[in-house]
């Protein structure tokens, strides 16, 4: 059976040729921009890079910028959870294998305590969606990450009362600073007779994690 194919009249023919965009991305015969699809690796690398390093400037001047959330990445907490993770093996001067338990404390300790802290804030009626959240609570671990090479750096020097002295200071200053951006960020985003409720986890969150960086 021969099967024919006939033009029915009244149906124009349709054009299958399309285009295949991005969301937020200008394409590069329309303005001339490059269209980041086509860029070269270095260029995506550098601008990913600028990107982490403004939010690393937002951290240490928390002001009340929504930048922080609304271009939120993980790269950031990625890279300052493996920093403090590798601070704790090196540092590690037991037997066997407690470098790697440390090294696995770090990453247990940092990334569910944030998973926890921000279901936390959802319950509460937070308006800042979960990957925001996880976001600011990584990169307001800049702080502590510094007091950590700090310490570093401290414990190559003879071990006494004034240099143990210091570096409880340091850890205490970079603890506090560590929970006031990240309030400063999260904090808007509560409902305001549920604040306390939800900067308390933030609390105990930073302060967990300062207390890994000062006993160790």
């Amino acid at each position: 059976m021969a099967l024919e194919y006939h033009e029915q009249e009244g149906y124009p023919d349709v054009d299958l040729k399309g285009d295949i965009t991005v969301p937020g991305v200008t394409k590069t015969e329309d303005d001339g921009e490059p269209s980041t699809l086509d860029e070269p690796v270095l260029t995506t690398v550098v601008r990913d890079l600028k990107a982490v390093g403004c939010k690393f400037k937002h951290v240490f001047y928390p002001k009340r910028n929504t930048a922080l959330l609304r271009e939120w990445d993980l790269w950031g907490p990625l890279i300052l959870c493996l920093i403090l993770a590798l601070l704790l093996h090196s540092g590690s001067s037991d037997g066997g294998n407690t470098g790697e338990i440390h090294f696995a404390e770090v990453f247990v300790i940092i990334w569910l305590g944030a998973v926890v802290v921000t279901l936390n804030s959802k319950l509460l009626g937070g308006t800042i969606t979960f990957l925001q959240s996880i976001c600011v609570l990584g990169y307001c671990l800049l702080p502590l990450t510094i007091a950590a090479v700090l310490g570093q750096f401290l414990l190559l020097a003879d071990q006494n009362a004034g240099i143990v002295t210091i570096r409880f200071l340091i850890v205490l200053l970079a603890f506090a600073w560590s929970t006031f951006a990240s309030t400063a960020f999260v904090g808007d985003s509560q409902p305001p007779h549920r604040k306390v409720l939800a900067v308390y986890p933030i609390f105990l969150f930073y302060f967990v994690i300062s207390w890994l960086v000062i006993s160790h």
